[in-house]
């Protein structure tokens, strides 16, 4: 906040598709079907810069398994290839860690890791 830095949260629209909303430290969030925390929908979404994804386990090529519904691999399928400066980063702990993960043409390949081990 002291860097004024804004921060957009997800939120999932319809039955298969995710946006990102602008959220406030003092903004109240609801939780959504999977039971997740998430900013109530506004007017209008923006596309963020960096995006930090979740996942379930990673491999050394960054790819990432998710939690199985497909939102951020859709996402960022769509707004890659219009916003070709979107920074993903995968959130996990180095113990997740997998040698080779299975991949798809809808799985998306990211940025960087972050775990508590540093980023790669």
């Amino acid at each position: 906040m002291k860097k004024k830095i804004r921060i957009f949260l997800p939120a999932l629209q319809g039955k298969n598709a995710m946006n990102f909303y602008q959220w406030n430290y003092h903004e109240v969030l609801k939780v959504n079907k999977f039971g997740m925390l998430e900013p109530f929908v506004q007017s209008s979404y923006i596309v963020p810069d960096v995006i930090l994804v979740p996942l379930l386990s990673y491999d050394r090529n960054k790819n990432r398994l998710g939690y199985g519904k497909g939102f951020y691999d859709r996402y960022l399928k769509k707004y890659l290839k219009k916003y070709k400066n979107i920074l993903t980063i995968g959130i996990a702990f180095s113990f997740q860690k997998h040698h080779t993960l299975p991949v798809t043409n809808n799985d998306v390949k990211l940025n960087y890791i972050l775990t508590e081990k540093g980023i790669f």
